[in-house]
């Protein structure tokens, strides 16, 4: 199959808007499947984990592939590989780490309550990559939906222009279809089998006021272009050049196409798919970039042999480690022989496996395009790239960092090691999941995005390795920085034992950084002062010991030290003394530059009836909660969004549900550090 036939997409979107209810249907239209799995039946074929059937929600993104020839089968067949992202925040990196291979997306709106918490997230990911998308305004049949409102809140949310495809379509107050205005179709569908719909073309006579609408969605696609606005002024502008021009727009970013649709009911699926194999970028449409060994940045199109990003890995029980992997260039074939830019490992590849949510078919090879598993590489990580001949990597991926963690210890001592094995094992699937050592009980901790995020990893814990644990209540993960500025700070080891002894000094200034900004470590020796071999250990002996603070040993972050000056002896100096000289140096200036804590604040955003605003408001605010905005959402729910404290979101989800009777929802995610106060 050519590359130009070839989509790699996503399906995104909020929790519960009905991303895998799409997929879904997806399957049975394309033949993937013969029958239509539910998700709240747990039968979904996306959803195929334990946890994900019993809780009716995606945790892990997974993938498929189908084959679509179009509505009419006029169209070349197209291979669309499908990722089917998690929705809800605490497992964003699942959804970070497939944008970031990504070619284009389906971003999945509830008609009814519109742009969401999590939709913002996922949206600001979809900007961060430049990938070209679509929207999919869902559950259209539901009572209260409202196709118009909704894109212009996407446009408004997003500052994005968002052009209207469809013009729903109703009868006796049921949602059965839409009109069409790029292709002027009116395309009606009904619950009869796969082919579930009737097409007609648009009677613009008796339909004036949609070709005014067409007219207004032409006019917004030629609008930049001199040459095309000309064509349309003179009534020569052709079906296939607007045809054209759409897809140019929507692969450049500066437009969004809006369709609409129920999944559930079995609405707009086939023509979601039309407009996916027609207006969605291949991997020939793209423009990628990869770095050589001097840290250039090149174009993909120099690289001819095999290339390829390892986005996600997991231990699977009968295969052992697979690593998912999007090819960038070149073939792939079992039995070649594979480097890996970050280790320079080498690989044999034995099997290359085609994957369909949990079932594997293998291949002998896999090209430009294609997102496949590869077996058996063992040490492997997210993020990595792998490369035949040319060297090459691409950019990593960037997570955010834990912001809660949980002790957890086994419930006999024996098997004490087997659950530190078994963690460690399955945290190898996530880098968001952080394992380390307790400071005050020597215990297990593992810190997460979330409580749901941990506790679906700890379930799996039990569950795939048997091992039966008790975890403590969760602890917040605090950071130290400093507050003002200290210079001259003096660190001197020096040791005598008869022999050959230990010398190491340094001077370095600290300085406190804007928060977010990170830690950065300056070198100003001049005239060698310091031999230029021990300027790295000091570095990362420096950057080791910020990993621990002086107040209460958490992480200090957000400072600047600078190596300013030092001394060294001839016989007795080496890296080993210079470490410590640093270490010393640097417990001196945190403790005299006023350190202080920082807690985590999260972004909370509250979905709740109007009836119940004061007493939600009253309740965060008794939280140290800063709301920062209201917004209504439909005629009788609000948007509650503020900013609050780790620490004081344990256990809000019953706190909320007693409150409001079950009838208010809530999303969490981190937005920053902040000065400890209470």
């Amino acid at each position: 199959m050519k590359i130009k036939n070839i989509k790699n997409i996503g399906i995104c979107a909020h929790i519960d808007a009905g991303k895998t209810t799409l997929t879904e249907r997806i399957l049975y239209y394309t033949g993937k499947k013969h029958k239509i799995g539910e998700v709240h039946d747990g039968e979904a074929t996306m959803d195929w984990m334990d946890q994900e059937q019993e809780r009716g929600i995606t945790i892990n993104s997974a993938c498929t592939y189908v084959y679509w020839s179009g509505i009419l089968k006029k169209i070349k067949k197209n291979k669309i590989n499908i990722i089917d992202t998690p929705g809800h925040v605490d497992f964003t990196a699942e959804v970070e780490r497939s944008m970031r291979i990504l070619d284009g997306a389906c971003m999945v709106f509830c008609s009814v309550s519109g742009v969401q918490a999590q939709s913002e997230t996922v949206w600001s990911q979809l900007e961060k990559y430049k990938i070209p998308r679509l929207v999919f305004i869902n559950k259209m049949d539901r009572i209260g939906s409202n196709y118009f409102k909704v894109c212009d809140q996407i446009e408004k949310t997003f500052s994005r222009k968002i052009i209207k495809i469809h013009y729903p379509l109703y009868k006796n107050g049921n949602f059965i279809g839409f009109y069409d205005l790029i292709y002027s179709k009116k395309i009606i569908f009904n619950n009869k089998g796969v082919i579930n719909y009737h097409i007609r073309n648009i009677d613009y006579d008796k339909n004036n006021f949609l070709l005014k609408l067409r007219k207004k969605l032409i006019e917004e696609l030629v609008n930049p272009y001199d040459y095309y606005l000309s064509k349309y002024l003179d009534n020569n502008l052709k079906e296939l050049e607007i045809l054209e021009l759409l897809k140019k727009r929507i692969i450049d970013c500066s437009i969004v196409p809006a369709l609409c649709g129920s999944a559930f009911k079995n609405i707009g699926v086939q023509v979601l798919l039309d407009y996916i194999i027609n207006f969605l970028p291949s991997p020939f449409d793209r423009k990628y970039y990869y770095y050589d060994k001097k840290n250039n940045i090149c174009n993909i199109n120099k690289l001819k042999s095999f290339s390829g990003f390892v986005f996600k890995v997991i231990n699977d029980f009968y295969c052992g480690l697979m690593c998912f992997v999007r090819v960038y260039t070149g073939i792939i074939k079992v039995g070649q022989t594979v480097f890996n830019s970050s280790k320079k490992n080498k690989y044999k590849i034995s099997r290359i496996i085609k994957i369909h949510a949990n079932k594997k078919k293998d291949t002998n090879s896999a090209k430009k395009g294609d997102i496949v598993a590869l077996i058996g590489l063992r040490g492997i990580k997210t993020g990595e790239t792998l490369y035949k001949s040319e060297f090459c990597f691409y950019e990593k991926i960037n997570f955010p960092n834990p912001v809660i963690s949980y002790v957890v210890e086994p419930l006999d001592s024996s098997e004490q090691e087997k659950l530190f094995v078994s963690l460690k094992k399955l945290s190898y699937e996530d880098p968001t999941i952080l394992l380390s050592t307790d400071i005050e009980s020597g215990k297990i901790k593992v810190s997460g995005m979330g409580e749901l995020h941990i506790e679906v990893f700890l379930e799996r814990i039990k569950r795939e390795f048997n091992i039966n644990f008790k975890k403590s209540n969760p602890k917040v993960s605090y950071r130290e920085t400093i507050s003002k500025h200290s210079k001259n700070i003096e660190g001197k080891y020096v040791r005598q034992s008869g022999g050959r002894g230990n010398y190491g000094h340094v001077v370095i200034n600290i300085y406190p950084r804007k928060i977010g900004k990170g830690n950065k470590f300056v070198n100003l020796i001049k005239g060698g002062s310091i031999p230029r071999e021990y300027i790295k250990p000091v570095e990362k002996s420096i950057i080791d010991s910020l990993n621990k603070g002086v107040l209460y040993g958490y992480p200090v972050i957000d400072v600047k030290v600078e190596l300013i000056f030092g001394t060294f002896h001839e016989v007795d100096s080496n890296e080993n003394a210079f470490k410590i000289a640093a270490s010393l140096a640097l417990k001196k200036a945190l403790t005299l530059s006023s350190p202080i804590i920082l807690e985590p604040i999260m972004n909370v955003n509250v979905t709740t009836p109007k009836d119940y605003i004061g007493n939600i408001i009253s309740d965060l605010s008794s939280k140290r909660g800063i709301i920062y905005g209201t917004e209504e959402n439909n005629k009788n729910y609000i948007d509650i969004k503020s900013y609050v404290p780790m620490s004081e979101m344990f256990g809000y989800s019953t706190s909320l549900r007693t409150i409001t009777k079950g009838r208010a929802t809530h999303t969490m995610s981190f937005h920053s550090y902040k000065k400890y106060s209470k």
